[in-house]
């Protein structure tokens, strides 16, 4: 798959995740198999770009592979300009946000509200486009509710607009991350247009990924909650997409390595106090299963940076 002036090695993208795909993570994402990894979502109202958390979000130095930076708003001058300002700080390819559910976007009529409005959608995507000289991108739902999926609509916008690459997340907005995800809508979307599609939704098995592949023909998956507390899922997948076979379980050794790199990438970004809190979800996300509810709840009591890294290496060693 190719984006603009850029050859993916493989069909496996990191889905932007609000406080889940910073830094830390996509790079273990990548280290592990992704070909692609897009950030966690921008505002495209300069009245935040000063907090913690906006420069952060635009922070690029020691990035890892393409960088894919999304933005969100609903203007489209503001649009334009967040777009200007992330290709100076290193942002290789722009990524537009109409696929957010979360209410506290939709009701600034950004995210998958825009989907509502496709003349609001052709302005912001042509602005954007003649903005910035590097390749922009998009992700969408199939539609704002089931009675209403104009995601084919939208895709042909998009593809008019000049957009280079589409994300289609295979639930409206009004379901949430509830149910199922469909992917007919995916399979329609890009029988009908010629820019690459990209299927997300519910793919957490290498099967599920081939599955997906297979049955909508899209170009390439995207993966969010699949990945969490489990970057070594691209691994997985590409591995059998290629061979048809599975790779036998990530060894504990390795496990562990993982996620003390991750603490101390996350206490790094943050610094202490608010890393700790981050590492909180991510470990949550890494020892979830039912006999680990005893390490994760003292692990959540924990409040620095020391005891949390010498409590999973306890853990691992009472394993071993």
């Amino acid at each position: 798959m190719q984006i603009g002036p850029y050859q993916l090695s493989n069909q496996l993208i990191v889905a932007p995740m609000a406080g889940v795909t910073d830094q830390a993570f996509r790079n273990l994402c990548l280290r592990y198999g992704a070909a692609l990894a897009v950030s966690e979502m921008l505002s495209s109202n300069p009245d935040v770009w000063d907090t913690d958390k906006s420069r952060q979000r635009m922070m690029h130095s020691g990035e890892e592979g393409i960088r894919s930076v999304q933005i969100a708003g609903a203007d489209p001058e503001l649009m334009a300009n967040a777009a200007q300002l992330n290709v100076e700080q290193g942002a290789h390819i722009i990524d537009i946000n109409m696929g957010c559910p979360a209410k506290k976007v939709n009701k600034k009529l950004a995210g998958s509200a825009l989907m509502q409005s496709p003349e609001l959608v052709k302005d912001i995507l042509q602005a954007v486009v003649a903005a910035v000289d590097v390749p922009v991108t998009l992700k969408i739902r199939t539609g704002w509710d089931p009675e209403n999926r104009n995601g084919l609509q939208i895709a042909q916008i998009a593809q008019d607009c000049g957009i280079q690459s589409l994300a289609v997340h295979g639930r409206t907005r009004k379901c949430m991350y509830k149910g199922h995800a469909e992917y007919d809508t995916i399979k329609a979307i890009k029988q009908n247009i010629s820019i690459p599609v990209v299927a997300n939704g519910d793919i957490d098995t290498p099967e599920k990924a081939k599955y997906v592949l297979d049955y909508t023909g899209a170009d390439a998956v995207m993966i969010g909650r699949g990945a969490q507390g489990r970057p070594w899922i691209f691994r997985e997948i590409q591995h059998y997409l290629e061979t048809g076979n599975h790779l036998s379980p990530i060894e504990m050794h390795e496990q562990r390595t993982v996620m003390l790199e991750h603490l101390d990438k996350l206490y790094d970004l943050y610094g202490e106090f608010k890393g700790v809190r981050f590492a909180r979800k991510h470990i949550g996300w890494y020892l979830n299963n039912e006999d680990q509810r005893q390490i994760r709840a003292e692990f959540n009591r924990l409040e620095d940076a020391a005891a949390q890294r010498s409590l999973i290496e306890r853990y691992f060693d009472e394993l071993v």
